[in-house]
């Protein structure tokens, strides 16, 4: 070898050793310890028989979670957003109408990814911390006859839950899918894709399902699967087509990708979680928690951005003072007491506080220390 090493990145780093946080902001979560126990499993193949047993497994768990029975139940290899993506990119082609409902940001994605796979966008928008009543939502349907509707039902941004029952009946009357993110609200709060005629759902795995990052469930009912078999054209992303995802995921199990292993250890241990609990006990303990919480700032002389009614459990909005820093009492939370709480960000930059009460850590003692803390660290 002629050439010489150059040595300038071979740095040294410290041995790996992370602060113990308490993540109570908009996600991620922290993982139960033995969903944490789980990712550290030993690996083995992506096509070995026992990693096939797991697939099949979190396939069946998923359909509890979801509360479906759709064939089409898979975790993405990715995260929330990659699901967000692998939604629209398989039901859309060049030229359909996709209505977006905003109440939020993550609206906001869902509009733009669909305009990138050559949707032909519409909206339907309100302020964050609203949302969309019914009667909206069937007016811009007969005005825009869209192909597809897609809603957030947990707008992490805004702390809103957006009411998706009756709108499942909507959409079929008007021959449209209805598409639903529940990144934050799923295994938080009820939702029931089935019963509700929701015909795509996707979550992400770092919320309320308390398992890192990286892995990202989603559910394609019957109406979504034909329009996906119907397409003219290919889907547009190879990577996170479902005609290529299902032939993995289903017999004969054809190689598509090398899936993280152990990231599905991990959400299988996190699904398992949620089936010995029973998810109507895990709505309850979300709610209970939040109702705590809120009862909670209100001793505090503070107040939630979202009306009561809207309010979603799993996230809570929290205004700031008038004339107190939300990031200083932020970046205190953090540094004295280990706590993450989030800032808002577009319209309520520096007007709220993002706090998060989800999975494993929508409990009561988290409720207590994170209240003491405030209280602490308040003017």
């Amino acid at each position: 070898m002629t050439q010489k090493i150059n040595d300038a990145h071979r740095i040294q780093p410290r041995q790996l050793d992370m602060p113990p946080r308490l993540l109570l902001g908009p996600g991620p979560s922290n993982a139960h310890p033995r969903v944490l126990q789980a990712l550290a499993m030993r690996q083995v193949g992506h096509l070995d028989p026992a990693f096939l047993e797991v697939m099949a497994e979190e396939m069946e768990l998923l359909r509890y979670l979801f509360q479906c029975d759709n064939e089409v139940t898979i975790p993405i290899s990715g995260t929330g957003t990659a699901a967000m993506e692998a939604s629209l990119a398989n039901i859309i082609e060049p030229g359909d109408v996709v209505l977006v409902g905003i109440i939020g940001y993550f609206g906001q994605r869902l509009a733009d990814i669909a305009a990138r796979y050559g949707a032909d966008v519409r909206t339907i928008e309100k302020p964050w911390g609203q949302v969309l009543e019914l009667d909206e939502l069937v007016t811009a349907v007969e005005q825009h006859r869209p192909s597809v509707l897609a809603l957030v039902h947990g707008e992490t941004s805004s702390g809103a839950c957006q009411p998706i029952e009756g709108i499942g009946e909507l959409c079929q009357e008007f021959d449209c899918l209805l598409l639903v993110d529940t990144v934050a609200s799923l295994g938080g709060i009820p939702f029931f894709t089935n019963d509700w005629k929701v015909d795509i759902v996707y979550t992400g795995s770092q919320k309320c399902i308390s398992c890192p990052p990286g892995i990202a469930p989603l559910t394609f009912g019957p109406r979504a699967v034909r329009k996906l078999e119907q397409r003219k054209l290919d889907v547009s992303n190879w990577y996170l087509d479902l005609n290529l995802l299902m032939k993995y995921w289903g017999n004969p199990h054809v190689y598509h990708h090398t899936a993280p292993i152990n990231s599905n250890y991990a959400l299988r241990e996190a699904l398992r979680l949620i089936t010995e609990e029973g998810l109507a006990a895990r709505w309850a303990r979300h709610l209970e928690s939040a109702e705590l919480f809120w009862q909670g700032l209100e001793r505090l002389g503070l107040s939630c951005y979202v009306a009561p009614e809207l309010r979603l459990p799993s996230l809570t909005t929290v205004c700031v003072p008038e004339g107190v820093d939300a990031k200083k009492i932020a970046g205190r939370l953090l540094n004295e007491y280990n706590i993450e709480i989030a800032g808002g960000f577009g319209p309520l930059a520096g007007k709220v506080w993002r706090v998060g009460l989800m999975g494993f850590n929508s409990r009561r003692e988290n409720v207590t220390l994170l209240l003491e803390a405030l209280r602490q660290v308040l003017p």
